[in-house]
């Protein structure tokens, strides 16, 4: 394959990525506290040997998942994937993503890539122990401003929920066929990889009974031949597992001093990510999600009745341990309990709030894994390949803001056309020797001579800036391709892969979008990943 068809950058080249998820990268001393695996080959070989010293309920995690897949094909690959999580040498790679309607946005089908392709790669490293990908919903989120939201080719589609509260996960997903019609209406060129796409997004959504197994059901067909397993955490069985945990959280609520200790000292030299409350616990029924609280020596569901003294309120756990929730603090802690996880794939976000966790983590005896910075990719279509071109720019440059790249394309195009540098140190020697002469003849004149050169310097800049202004408006083609191919690739500033959506790629490429990204992804080369479409 040439080069040109890839283009690696460093992250802290891109001007996208915080002061923390470059120092993790870069292993400097300040960040080094607050993680326990460095994010190389290295820190996963002490991970993969640490994890076999925290078991995990094998028999209830391929139970659990076993019924969750139910409804769903399994794959060759992910049955294997299956039977193998029941192995003492089996090891998970996890990433996690709430239930975005139709993925929501590029990333989300990134990190997945990226947990598929680390675990492959480490089953070839580690031949006698067994590496299973696993994609873990955030089904009991609630953002639905956030989860409801997706955009296609320009449009931006919002569901809002029908009048339901709650769990994103667990909505009902049948109003969304109003909503998928003027998708479709949308979709082409017509073909195979249309009815094929089409296809799949009317049975997720409209076949199954919940918005979370419609996630699963997408995700699955997208990703299930490469062995992913799609994993549920809103199960009684799962949170019957994470009960201690749970349990401590609601009666000592200690996670809120003991993270706090680490967060302060994070913060000293970084942004906080994520802070905790006294309790992180919500509680959850099929139309809420509200957070416990403890006062008055009695637990409360805020903006309900609902109340407990202590014994009744560990007979709503033992009884509905389903009904609690973890926040942002705890779902760490939760995913760790339940899977044989070494490694953990996240955005930059998501990278900075575990470094809030690590003695959270240590508190409660669970497993810190190795924390890896997800892909980030850019997709350059051919026709943004054939713009770019004649811009004279590169991709790396394209990086920087606008204002930089339209200066830039004039200097390139015309470095001596309209800057006037030479003619005003010309100008300043000349007014050097005439203040020089006055002041033979009188010391007086010396300011004045000044005074005359620095209003003939100040029209000169404004002469120089007219130039600009004229130069810009003859090559206003120029300008205009420039910022085109910017703002296509970098839509509103932002990086292509936190706002568009992964349809828009698939319709064009089928399923060899997906498999050139897995073939492109290197997953512990920690550089930003260009890829010219073919």
């Amino acid at each position: 394959m040439a080069e040109a068809d890839c283009i690696r950058i460093p992250y802290d080249e891109t001007r996208f990525f915080s002061a923390l998820v470059t120092d993790y990268l870069a292993q400097q001393p300040t960040i080094q506290p607050f993680y326990t695996y460095a994010p190389n080959s290295q820190g996963l070989a002490q991970a993969i040997s640490a994890r076999q010293q925290y078991p995990v309920d094998r028999v209830l995690l391929y139970a659990t998942l076993r019924d969750q897949y139910l409804d769903c094909n399994v794959s060759e690959a992910t049955d294997r994937n299956l039977n193998l999580l029941k192995e003492e040498n089996t090891f998970t790679v996890c990433t996690a993503h709430q239930p975005n309607l139709m993925t929501g946005y590029l990333y989300f089908v990134y990190k997945i890539i990226h947990a598929i392709k680390l675990a492959d790669e480490l089953a070839k490293s580690y031949p006698g122990k067994n590496f299973v990908p696993v994609y873990y919903i955030g089904s009991e989120d609630n953002d639905l401003e956030e989860l409801g939201t997706f955009r296609f080719r320009g449009d931006k589609y919002v569901w809002d929920g029908d009048g339901q509260k709650g769990a994103v996960g667990r909505m009902e997903p049948k109003g969304l066929k109003k909503m998928l019609e003027s998708l479709f209406r949308n979709f082409g060129p017509p073909g195979k990889n249309c009815d094929d796409l089409r296809k799949v997004i009317e049975i997720a959504y409209l076949k199954n009974k919940t918005i979370g197994s419609a996630t699963r059901y997408l995700v699955n067909e997208l990703f299930g031949r490469y062995g992913l397993i799609v994993l549920d955490p809103d199960d009684a069985r799962f949170k019957s597992a994470f009960e201690p945990v749970i349990k401590d959280e609601l009666l000592n609520r200690k996670s809120f001093s003991v993270a706090n200790s680490q967060i302060q000292l994070l913060g000293e030299k970084y942004k906080v990510q994520a802070h905790p409350r006294e309790i992180n616990l919500f509680y959850l029924s099929d139309q809420m999600r509200e957070r416990i609280e403890f006062r008055d020596g009695r637990w409360h569901v805020l903006n309900t009745d609902i109340t407990w003294d202590e014994q009744t309120l560990l007979f709503e756990l033992a009884e509905h341990p389903e009904r609690f929730s973890p926040n942002v603090i705890l779902r760490g802690l939760y995913q760790e309990t339940i899977l044989p996880n070494i490694a953990f794939i996240g955005g930059g976000a998501e990278v900075a709030y575990w470094m809030q966790l690590q003695t959270l983590f240590a508190h409660h005896g669970v497993f810190y894994p190795c924390i890896l910075l997800r892909q980030s990719v850019l997709w350059v279509t051919k026709v943004q390949q054939q713009t770019l071109a004649k811009t004279g720019l590169t991709i790396p440059e394209l990086f920087a803001d606008a204002n930089s790249l339209v200066q830039q394309i004039l200097i390139l195009e015309h470095a001596s056309d309209w800057k006037l540098e030479r003619e005003q140190a010309r100008l300043t020697d000349v007014f050097r020797d005439i203040e020089a002469k006055a002041m033979s003849i009188d010391p007086t004149l010396a300011a004045a001579t000044r005074a005359a050169n620095a209003r003939v310097a100040k029209q000169i800049s404004g002469l120089e800036q007219k130039m600009l202004r004229a130069e810009k408006r003859k090559k206003v083609v120029a300008i205009d391709r420039v910022l085109r191919i910017k703002d296509g690739l970098f839509p509103g500033g932002n990086l292509q892969e936190r706002v568009e959506n992964f349809m828009e790629y698939y319709l064009t490429n089928g399923i060899e979008f997906i498999d050139r990204i897995y073939q492109e992804v290197q997953p512990l080369d920690n550089q930003f990943l260009v890829i010219n479409e073919q």
